[in-house]
């Protein structure tokens, strides 16, 4: 994973993006579209229009860094909406780059009280 800062906001480029851009037209979207600063230090993830490949731009306080992964199999699931961003955890982002949907959250069980639980006996 990218070794990012933890107060570093993720940033999913809705709709469908151009892969043969560089960092610089990325960063001209981010900026345009997203209506954020791509030299913030945040994470933008865009993705293609077969929905196999993604990129993500982070500016790291030294230079310009672009990562891009494809996936063999399967796409990367992406919001429906054409245009906006939206917002991701970095939980969210790891399933994201495993090919999972993220956008399904189920939290684990968890006890209502504290203390000695009863077992059922029915």
């Amino acid at each position: 994973m990218i070794p990012v800062p933890s107060n570093t906001r993720i940033w999913l480029a809705a709709g469908v993006t151009d892969m043969r851009r560089g960092f610089n037209t990325l960063a001209a979207q981010a900026e345009k579209v997203l209506e954020e600063d791509p030299y913030s230090g945040h994470l933008f993830v865009f993705r293609g229009r077969r929905g196999d490949l993604l990129k993500v731009i982070w500016w790291d306080a030294q230079g310009a860094c672009l990562f891009s992964k494809r996936l063999e199999r399967g796409r990367f699931v992406w919001p429906a909406a054409q245009d906006g961003k939206i917002s991701l955890s970095p939980s969210q982002m790891s399933m994201l780059l495993e090919g999972i949907d993220w956008r399904i959250q189920h939290k684990t069980w968890r006890p209502l009280t504290t203390g000695n639980l009863q077992a059922n006996t029915a």
